[in-house]
């Protein structure tokens, strides 16, 4: 059968895996001949730190990426073209020098992605190339899960009810791309004023410091999720028990693969509905989890205005630390140095890792915006550039929901405390432990609170407050009574 396109290109983003890829597949099928493509692109890389584990990982799941390529194509397979300049010139000059009649790619509902691809798209079609872009990254999208008044939905639990109700094994269903695999393009396909392309360029002569990240117990590609998919299965089971306590190894550990895109959500969300459908409360958790990153991608499709303000606009008039104090006490929070262990640990988790614990998220988000009264735009900035697998609707979603101004968000009078959620989630300190070694000889009854401690066993521990560890840079009760009074705004009738 003749297919629709002579010449196709792929245009990797946010799915860097050759299985279950739903444009690579329609390139695939629709093309007599696919290149790939991949842009390391200088309107977010110039805004990085030179040491960035995030293009490490990217750079390293590309190499995996082409491993796979040659897998299903052969020894012969033309790797991934990968070009180190903006994706608005690279693309369009790519696929006319390549004379290819498409670009494929999935759909990236970021707003910055969306006006990026809006301006591709006419660059595109300017000469006469169509640009073809698919569901990939989520189960349902945009409108999809809708109320029944068609409006999109605001509160969790109902979206949630929705989304279950909608769900067929059709959604599930992999995109069978190895199937079509024979018309990747092979090297001698790629025209020789461009073999150049062929040739990926280093972390270094990008700008970027090398990142050992198997040092660092991360995998890239999809090889590493596969691996991790493996040893999460027979866990999921115990997730509901294991998920709250960062000790305890609970988590799938997945998500940043989900966010490169090195496994398909569909994948996971067949062995957790699997699960779920079976009655096992694990799985039904972990699904629910995996519901909470459609939620929080349908909300900011249809409200981009929360990227920097507030879901409930009434929030936006909150009063906010600010000045020289406020700075002085974000910097404290940012290097871990609080005071208060949980939350200094779960810093030092993000600084030295790049990842933090889901549960240890919430808690240092509450403690930044509820104890230290800082806007919570500074917290998701900071998450921004440390989190491995940041993911910016998640990441903001998270910190509205922490402050109180998202969406379904906990209520404002609700303020974790970091001490009590330390004793319940890490009673024996062992988290605490791992990431402050100077509070190790502390009891598991005072490494919670080493202000509470007595002097001879403060002594005895090798700790000196204010020294070796600080005090506590707030009080936690007066800061909770100045929240109160703080939030108080957004009860204030209106005029």
């Amino acid at each position: 059968m003749k297919k629709k396109y002579t010449k196709g290109l792929m245009w990797f983003r946010r799915d860097l895996r050759l299985t279950d890829n739903a444009a690579l597949y329609h390139a695939l099928k629709q093309c007599d001949t696919v290149f790939c493509i991949f842009v390391f692109d200088k309107a977010i890389l110039d805004t990085l730190p030179t040491t960035d584990r995030r293009v490490a990982f990217i750079h390293s799941s590309l190499v995996d990426l082409n491993t796979q390529l040659r897998a299903v194509a052969g020894a012969n397979a033309q790797p991934v073209l990968c070009l180190h300049d903006q994706s608005e010139r690279a693309i369009p000059r790519t696929a006319k020098a390549l004379g290819v009649d498409a670009v494929f790619a999935n759909h990236d509902d970021e707003p910055q992605a969306l006006a990026r691809d809006a301006a591709i798209f006419g660059h595109l079609a300017h000469n006469g190339i169509l640009l073809n872009t698919y569901k990939d990254q989520c189960i349902f999208e945009r409108s999809e899960v809708l109320t029944q008044q068609s409006r999109p939905f605001g509160v969790f639990t109902p979206y949630k009810n929705a989304w279950l109700k909608k769900l067929e094994p059709y959604y599930l269903k992999a995109y069978p791309t190895e199937r079509y695999a024979t018309a990747l393009a092979q090297t001698d396909a790629l025209p020789s004023d461009l073999k150049a392309l062929g040739d990926m360029p280093s972390l270094t002569s990008m700008g970027f410091t090398p990142v050992d990240l198997v040092a660092q117990n991360i995998t890239p590609g999809a090889s590493g999720a596969a691996a991790l998919l493996a040893d999460f299965l027979p866990r999921m089971a115990r997730y509901k028990d294991t998920r709250d306590f960062p000790a305890v190894k609970g988590p799938s550990y997945l998500s940043v693969h989900l966010r490169f895109g090195t496994v398909s959500i569909r994948t996971l969300a067949q062995h957790a509905f699997a699960g779920h459908s079976q009655g096992h409360v694990g799985a039904s958790t972990w699904l629910g989890e995996l519901i909470w990153r459609d939620f929080y991608m349908q909300v900011m499709h249809h409200h981009p205005r929360i990227v920097d303000r507030a879901f409930k606009p009434e929030y936006d008039a909150i009063k906010w630390e600010h000045g020289a104090s406020a700075k002085a006490l974000f910097h404290a929070w940012c290097q871990g140095a609080t005071g208060y262990p949980l939350v200094d640990a779960a810093m030092h988790q993000l600084n030295q890792t790049g990842y933090m614990h889901n549960r240890l998220r919430m808690v240092v988000a509450s403690f930044l915006t509820k104890d230290l009264g800082i806007d919570w735009r500074w917290g998701a900035d900071y998450f921004a550039e440390k989190l491995i697998d940041f993911d910016l609707s998640a990441n903001n979603g998270g910190w509205q929901w922490a402050s109180s101004s998202g969406c379904d968000a906990q209520p404002y009078f609700r303020i974790f405390n970091p001490t009590t959620q330390s004793e319940k989630f890490d009673a024996q300190g062992k988290f605490i432990r791992r990431y402050l070694p100077v509070l190790a000889e502390l009891s598991d009854k005072r490494i919670h609170a080493p202000w509470l401690a007595d002097p001879f066993d403060l002594i005895t521990a090798g700790v000196t407050l204010g020294e070796n560890y600080p005090k506590p840079i707030v009080d936690h009760a007066a800061a909770r009574e100045r929240t109160l009074a703080r939030y108080a705004v957004v009860k204030k009738p209106k005029p």
